[in-house]
């Protein structure tokens, strides 16, 4: 099976586990749409790509299990509860164990800023940054910050400027 096949069909499922709560279903795919352009923009080779799209893709997957266990869903709890739920759904749809492994980190640092291991990560970072920016409504000042602190592809942050700070 293809990987843009691979990359639709965990779209779905990532659909149907957050069926009526199209909040999170346009959420997940604007992450996965950003995350898919700054990897096509940074020529990312074809596994890379992938990756960093399905994490994109189920990044936030922790959110639902954490508000049924705890009543709420912080960064921190998403990412305690979101790799355990990745990793049946993509064992599910039969990825490979390492792609499984990697994916799963993701999840589990997807709001961490620190130590950031590779370009997947940092696209990752950068992709739900473009889009919480908007959801949130951040202020200009919390945006050129964050461009400054944490951005660090040269793809994710003309995409930053151009959707935030007209300069």
């Amino acid at each position: 099976m293809n990987l843009e096949k691979i990359i639709d069909l965990l779209t779905q499922e990532m659909i149907a586990f957050n069926q009526n709560d199209p909040q999170r279903i346009h959420h997940l795919i604007k992450v996965h749409r950003f995350a898919q352009m700054i990897g096509h923009m940074e020529q990312l080779d074809e596994h890379t790509q992938f990756l960093a799209e399905c994490a994109a893709l189920v990044h936030d997957i922790g959110i639902r299990p954490s508000e049924e266990k705890y009543g709420r869903c912080n960064g921190k709890l998403q990412e305690q509860e979101g790799p355990a739920y990745a990793r049946k759904m993509l064992k599910k749809l039969k990825f490979e164990e390492t792609d499984i492994e990697r994916i799963c980190y993701l999840v589990g640092h997807h709001h961490t800023y620190t130590n950031i291991d590779g370009i997947d990560y940092q696209i990752l970072v950068e992709a739900d940054f473009l889009v919480n920016f908007y959801e949130d409504n951040l202020g200009k000042n919390t945006i050129e910050t964050t461009l400054q602190k944490i951005f660090q592809t040269e793809s994710g942050k003309m995409l930053c400027r151009l959707c935030y700070l007209s300069y």
